[in-house]
């Protein structure tokens, strides 16, 4: 793994291997945010007064020249050695593995990542831009259509694999008939057999109840809680602390707050996000991240939630949040604006 640096100036970055050995001298810019160089990466460099964007490997290759990938104002990041990019001509996408190698070709109007092996392709699917003068392209989502799910090298999995946003990959199991657990989801491929994942909004909400709400008391709470939690207060902002300290100080108000998820008219909303890099940014919280500093939440989801209270005059939240670990879930953040935290 080569690790980022700067020029003098920090207007431009380099990499360098794990001795400091310089591998790469500075010379990207713009389109390069990769902060870890493992396999294949996305740049933009200055060539005599243009700047051109494509994708390099580890050897020097350059691929892809002007095919960057970009989603959210910003390029593509490698997943397990893969990394997507898009024709301009036609708008269809594709994937080049470590070695610059067309593995899936640009047919399909949208792909995911790389996720253990496998990836969600979408194929004739129309844009509805969000904008209807269709000044810009970047606001749009898709309609129609139908997802697929394919191997690394093209071959289809699932034929038809609709409502497939919540489910960890890296669960699969391959049945000759369908699970009873009703912690996944099941669908049949184009091989007869029984493919099933586990549904993360179903394993979270299981697990919420019967290891956390069920006998609530400090001891169950401290042994499902990150080594340190992240706290909201109105006069320190967000302040991080040993989770012994916190939950001791605290625990007779979060357990009533989160207590009142069981009663049958408590307003309250899950929701599935990633780890914010801007807060959980110590070393302690790197496995999380991929090598450009995005949450890997296709693999370890934040779930986030939200209590709702609403008076006459006013509407006010609660928020618990819960990051899913290679052991569990982990309650990392908490936010109490029905109650004050100590």
């Amino acid at each position: 793994m080569w690790t980022v640096f700067l020029n003098s100036d920090s207007s431009l970055l380099g990499y360098k291997d794990k001795n400091g050995v310089v591998r790469i001298e500075p010379k990207f810019m713009g389109f390069t945010i990769a902060n870890k160089f493992d396999k294949i990466i996305a740049v933009t460099e200055e060539v005599n007064g243009s700047y051109k964007s494509y994708y390099l490997t580890k050897t020097g290759k350059i691929i892809g020249r002007d095919s960057l990938h970009i989603f959210d104002n910003g390029p593509d990041c490698e997943s397990e050695g893969f990394i997507r990019f898009r024709v301009s001509q036609t708008d269809k996408v594709g994937m080049f593995n470590s070695n610059g190698k067309i593995v899936i070709p640009a047919e399909y109007d949208a792909l995911t990542r790389v996720k253990n092996g496998m990836v969600v392709g979408l194929k004739g699917a129309k844009k509805k831009f969000w904008d209807k003068e269709k000044h810009s392209d970047k606001h749009f989502s898709w309609t129609g259509g139908k997802e697929v799910l394919i191997t690394v090298d093209n071959k289809i999995i699932i034929d038809n694999f609709a409502n497939n946003y919540h489910l960890n990959f890296n669960s699969l199991v391959v049945t000759a008939q369908p699970t009873s657990d009703l912690t996944r989801e099941t669908f049949r491929g184009i091989d007869s057999k029984y493919y099933s994942f586990v549904d993360f909004d179903k394993e979270f909400k299981h697990w919420l109840k019967t290891s956390v709400l069920d006998n609530l008391n400090k001891d169950k709470l401290i042994n499902n809680s990150r080594e340190e939690i992240t706290y909201w207060k109105e006069s320190t902002g967000w302040t991080s602390e040993p989770k012994l300290d916190f939950i001791e100080r605290n625990f007779d108000l979060l357990r009533s707050k989160l207590l009142v998820i069981n009663s049958k008219d408590c307003d309250y909303n899950i929701f599935n996000e990633g780890l914010n890099r801007y807060i959980f940014k110590s070393d302690k919280y790197s496995s999380f991240y991929n090598t450009c500093g995005e949450s890997k939440d296709w693999i370890y989801p934040v779930k986030n939630i939200v209590v709702n209270y609403k008076t006459k005059s006013e509407l006010y939240q609660d928020h618990f949040e819960f990051l899913r670990t290679d052991t569990g879930y982990e309650l990392i953040s908490v936010s109490i604006k029905s109650g004050e935290i100590k």
